[in-house]
This record gives C-alpha cells, structure tokens and sequence, in this order.
C-alpha cells in the first residue's frame, strides 16, 4: 500500500493505525479517507467546526417539552455526537444533566 505523505510537514513516513494515517515526524493524524470524505461539515452558531466529542455550550434559553425548566443559557454539554443525515435540523446528539438524552441544533451552541 502506498500511503501518501503527510499534508502537515510533508514527510513520507507515514504509516496506518486502524482508520488514521498518523506521522511520525510532526505527530499530525488524519483519516485514511479523508480526501474522500464528502460528508457535510456542521459548524456552530459563531462558525466553528464541530467534531464527534466535542464540548459545546447552550447560547439562549431553550424550552423542552414536557419539563417545566428550560435548558439554561451557559450549560456546558460535553461528549456531543454529530448526526449528519438529521431530517429536522437537529444534528447534534448528546446528554444534558438533570434532562437526559437530547437532541440539539448546532445553530444553538457554540463550541467550548
């Protein structure tokens, strides 16, 4: 297999590590399919890119159904999974202490 050269520092030795082609000269990890990867890029509210894990934080009150609190301004919830083929503009999947499992808008959050 030849393994392209790293896109940081431009070495060749790069190797493979499960689904990551990793460099040993920078340390610089990206995906095996990365040039392949079509998938659409979900940003939040200010524009940063969100990943799989990331923490973000809640920019406006939001109302839940069934509870009779909403969920505060400032509430930090971490370990989000992105949903990329959502139907209803709810591309973020994550838990909320004190509410459980939710799903949000990106366009709610920002990145912390």
């Amino acid at each position: 297999m030849n393994l392209p050269a790293c896109p940081k520092c431009e070495e060749n030795y790069t190797y493979a590590d499960g689904d990551f082609l990793i460099c040993p000269m920078c340390a610089h990890e990206w995906s095996v399919d990365a040039d392949a990867d079509d998938t659409p890029v979900i940003k939040d509210a200010v524009g940063n890119v969100l990943n799989d894990g990331d923490s973000v934080t809640v920019i406006k009150d939001l109302k839940v159904k069934g509870s009779s609190t909403p969920i505060k301004v400032g509430t930090k919830v971490k370990s989000i999974r992105l949903i990329h083929d959502a139907p209803d503009d709810h591309d973020i999947d994550c838990k909320i202490d004190g509410f459980g499992a939710m799903k949000l808008k990106s366009s709610v959050v920002k990145k912390a």
